[in-house]
Order: C-alpha cells, then sequence, then structure tokens
C-alpha cells in the first residue's frame, strides 16, 4: 500500500538519524580517549607522573563524578597506549574516529605490528563488523592468512587471473570453519548442512560482499538434472561463484565437474550484464604441486582451496610466514 511505503520512508530516515548520532557520540568518545591518553602520555614522559598518580586520578574521578564511566586506571593506560601506538600515524587518524573503543581495545591488546593493526582497522571498517566479528577475525589468524594467500601462488587457474584480475584479494587459500562443530567423520552432506546453518559466520569467513543464493543449486542439461553445493553472487566481482564441496583430499578429477557446472550456469544462469561464474573447489587438503598440473591447462575461472574445522594456532601462521620471507630472502641473495 502506498501509505505503507510512506512509512517505510519515514522509519528509515529516523534510523538514519540514530545511526548519525550514534557515530557522533562514538566519534566524541574517541577523540576524548585519544585527548587523555595523549595528556598522561606526556606528563608520563615528563617524569612528572608515575602508575600512583595514574591511580590517583581514577580514584578522584570516581569520587567527585561517579557518572563518569569508563576512567578505571586500566583504561587510561589503555588510552595513553592507543594514543602512543598511533600518534606518528596521521593517516590513520580519521579511520580511527569510525571504530568503538571496544574493538580498539581488541586491536590493542591482540596484534604485534603497526602493520598488523592498520590492518584490521580497514578491514573492520570496511566490513563494518561488530566487537565479536571482529574478534573473531583477529583470533582466526585472518591477517596472517590473508599475507600467506597473497605471498604465496593461490592455487588459481590462468582464466581466473586474466578474467578477474582482482580476485587474490577475495578469495583465501584457507577458510577457517571451526564454528561448524562437526563430529571426526562427516560427509559432504553434514558438511553442506552445518555451512547453511551457520550461514552468518560462514559469510563473515567468506566476506561480506557474497550474497548467498542456494544450496543444492539445480542445473539442468540434456534430460538431466545436477546439483551444485553452494551458489553465490559475489557484488563487488559481478559474478556467480560455485563451491563445490570435498571432506578429502584434492583430485585432478573434481576440475572437470567444476568446469562443467561454471559453463551450465554461464550459458543459462548467468545475465547479460555479469561476468562470468567463478568455480572454488573447497577441500579438506590439498597437494599444490598436483593443483598446478591439474590447473595448467584450465580455460576455467577456478581454484583450490583448503578448510580447517578448527582454529590455526596463531604461532604456527606467522612461523610458515617467517619461513616464506626466509625463502624469498635467500632467492634474492642467489640471484
Amino acid at each position: 500500500m502506498e501509505i505503507e511505503k510512506q512509512f517505510i520512508e519515514i522509519t528509515e530516515l529516523i534510523q538514519k538519524a540514530r545511526y548519525n548520532a550514534l557515530k557522533s557520540v562514538n566519534t566524541e568518545l574517541v577523540n576524548l580517549y585519544w585527548d587523555v591518553g595523549e595528556y598522561i602520555s606526556r606528563k608520563v614522559e615528563s617524569a612528572e607522573w608515575g602508575m600512583g598518580v595514574v591511580n590517583k586520578l581514577a580514584d578522584y574521578l570516581k569520587r567527585t563524578h561517579p557518572e563518569l564511566k569508563g576512567f578505571s586506571a586500566q583504561n587510561m593506560w589503555r588510552m595513553k597506549q592507543f594514543h602512543e601506538t598511533y600518534k606518528d600515524y596521521p593517516k590513520l587518524s580519521t579511520l580511527l574516529r569510525e571504530l568503538t573503543w571496544s574493538s580498539h581495545l581488541h586491536i590493542l591488546s591482540k596484534t604485534k605490528s603497526i602493520e598488523e593493526k592498520e590492518f584490521y582497522l580497514r578491514l573492520a571498517f570496511k566490513e563494518k563488523y561488530s566487537v565479536r566479528e571482529l574478534e573473531r577475525q583477529i583470533n582466526s589468524g585472518f591477517y596472517e592468512r590473508y599475507l600467506l594467500s597473497n605471498t604465496k601462488s593461490l592455487n588459481v587457474s590462468t582464466a581466473l587471473t586474466q578474467i578477474h584480475p582482482e580476485t587474490l584479494p577475495v578469495f583465501k587459500d584457507t577458510y577457517i570453519l571451526d564454528f561448524l562443530d562437526l563430529p571426526d567423520h562427516f560427509s559432504e552432506k553434514d558438511l553442506r548442512k552445518a555451512l547453511i546453518e551457520n550461514l552468518k559466520h560462514f559469510i563473515l569467513e567468506l566476506g561480506r560482499d557474497f550474497t548467498f543464493i542456494g544450496e543444492e543449486y539445480r542445473l539442468q542439461v540434456g534430460n538431466n538434472d545436477y546439483f551444485i553445493d553452494l551458489l553465490f553472487f559475489h557484488r563487488d566481482l559481478q559474478c556467480l561463484v560455485v563451491f563445490e564441496l570435498k571432506i578429502d583430499d584434492f583430485k585432478p578429477e573434481y576440475i572437470g565437474k567444476i568446469n562443467f557446472y561454471l559453463e551450465a550456469l554461464d550459458r543459462d544462469v548467468r545475465k547479460p550484464h555479469e561476468n562470468p561464474s567463478v568455480g572454488v573447489i573447497l577441500c579438506k587438503s590439498k597437494d599444490d604441486e598436483v593443483i598446478e598440473y591439474a590447473m595448467s591447462r584450465n580455460l576455467s575461472p577456478a581454484m583450490v582451496s583448503e578448510y580447517q574445522t578448527k582454529l590455526i594456532d596463531k604461532r604456527i601462521l606467522r612461523q610458515k610466514l617467517h619461513e616464506l620471507f626466509q625463502l624469498s630472502v635467500d632467492s634474492l641473495t642467489e640471484d
């Protein structure tokens, strides 16, 4: 009805105003914490203040202004850390005001280098992560996995890099599916159903530009029906994305199946304005050399990734990064 459409428009105006108001409050709060951190940092650096003074300040504020929350001694030391961490990086100034203080606390406490901190700042802003979603990405070693995916060659066909040159930041070499709670032995059907039941978490792992279309998506070719495990659409790439699920190691014959699906999608489902479809074979494990052979003559935009059902220890991920870095250094030295 026309009147309900007008009501919806009013509701959107209200929601937009509330969002802007909350955003403004958050910006002012982060500005305040920055200023307090800068003040304390300056006093400590000049040796005027020590830990005891900050504790006394916290007690003073609690006694004289009990309505003020968030100014414990511990939190004010975090404000000092916040200022000292980013004071030499003015390019991040605007970005810092876009995140909540709770998000900043997770980034400050759970990351090491300024590069890692900047990565999560930009990721949280771009993806509009909640605090819980940001925490999960940090705990899953998303930064390390992203670097590993971009440091070594992804298992992709030449056609994928040619048709979608912007693909590399979109897909991952390893996906962490720790939210599935699968038994020790499970089938491909179990895996598919668990992903659907936890679709919000799966899309968080994939990236928010992925839009779910369907499970066991039916394709009719000739007199036969074929079913794609999971079908998505990627808004940025403007293409359909097939996820073919496997509970074992990658096998070369999987390439033929994904190519068939991509051909059928592009002929019968893809819209004229959309780009060619992309296929992802998601395996329990993979041998990079086998994939290289299998992909060398493949003409479809496809790739192979693996999944883990438990969080990978971040120390292991960092060790892998160190090893890859050392290999690149040794290669340059030999040249």
